[in-house]
């Protein structure tokens, strides 16, 4: 694997705590520690009297501390904020800032928001989320749509089913710097449930031809396109051990127990490797990119590959 470089928090900031990592003029990366299950990232872009939120958080109390650190960086309240994609952790905390701020996304995250409703709560109904209504997006795209930040431009981009089948880009060409959503965990297991794998093998080739110099991901420390290389790896990993399990009529839960994870066994959530193979072998099978699996047996052979244990939300 490529390595890396990993834009570390500010001095003083806590290991456990959220913070904030300016990036350019305007700019900067909202980052909730360790990365795991619903700890995702925001971005904040500023300029022109006006701020631009990408992604929330998965609790009330969460979408809260994020709108305070906009406050406290001197930028204006949120007027726009875009999902990049429908899961909860990313959706949640919209209602935060509704209606002031108006919420942009594909056209198909408006739709898996609100068909997947208080998704989190089914998961795991023991966290306290505190209020919380499902807010989808009002504004709506289907390839691309630019975003004029006072001098900052921002490119949304669909890559096509991925992550999920309503991903979102989020390029500042003019500085350098692309907020990738879930298309890249850096540090974490990709998760391809509900999306593509073949569409994510894509979307990194998509995200490489933007040429930015700094990653956000959508779980993880800031980083640069070195992750894509090890992002691809683990897709081209899971590819391999779907078509050779597939073939020896093997189901993905005995695949997934057997595998040899090799580099790639230190990446967090490692239990995401089966439902990532049940992705896989649905596409060998011909199953249009993105079609719903059986959610209750891919999360239920993710506990089993979690050693049993229900598997932990960190929000």
């Amino acid at each position: 694997m490529t390595s890396t470089r990993t834009i570390a928090p500010a001095p003083g900031a806590e290991g456990t705590e959220p913070y904030t990592v300016p990036l350019a003029p305007g700019v900067s990366a909202y980052i909730q520690p360790d990365g795991g299950w619903c700890l995702n990232n925001a971005g904040i872009v500023t300029g022109g009297g006006r701020t631009l939120l990408i992604d929330t958080a998965p609790t009330e109390r969460r979408a809260l501390l994020l709108r305070d650190a906009v406050a406290a960086g001197g930028a204006p309240r949120p007027s726009l904020l875009v999902n990049t994609h429908h899961h909860g952790d990313h959706t949640y905390g919209n209602c935060v800032f509704t209606p002031e701020a108006t919420v942009i996304g594909h056209d198909d995250c408006r739709a898996e928001v609100l068909a997947a409703g208080l998704q989190l709560h089914t998961l795991w109904p023991e966290v306290d989320y505190g209020h919380v209504e499902v807010t989808a997006p009002t504004l709506t795209y289907t390839d691309t749509l630019t975003l004029h930040i006072g001098e900052t431009e921002v490119r949304l981009i669909h890559p096509g089913a991925a992550h999920t089948v309503g991903d979102t880009i989020a390029h500042l060409p003019e500085h350098g710097v692309v907020f990738t959503g879930d298309l890249v965990f850096h540090g974490g297991t990709p998760f391809l449930m509900m999306g593509s794998l073949s569409g994510s093998l894509r979307a990194v080739e998509r995200l490489r031809a933007l040429d930015a110099p700094v990653v956000v991901p959508g779980h993880g420390r800031v980083t640069d396109p070195g992750v894509y290389d090890t992002v691809e790896a683990y897709l081209r990993f899971v590819q391999d051990l779907a078509r050779t399990s597939h073939a020896a009529g093997r189901t993905p839960l005995e695949a997934a127990r057997d595998a040899d994870l090799g580099e790639f066994a230190g990446l967090r959530e490692s239990e995401r490797l089966v439902a990532n193979l049940h992705r896989a072998y649905a596409e060998l099978e011909g199953l249009p990119l993105g079609a719903p699996l059986d959610a209750p047996t891919v999360l239920a052979d993710m506990q089993t590959m979690n050693g049993g244990r229900p598997i932990a939300c960190h929000a």
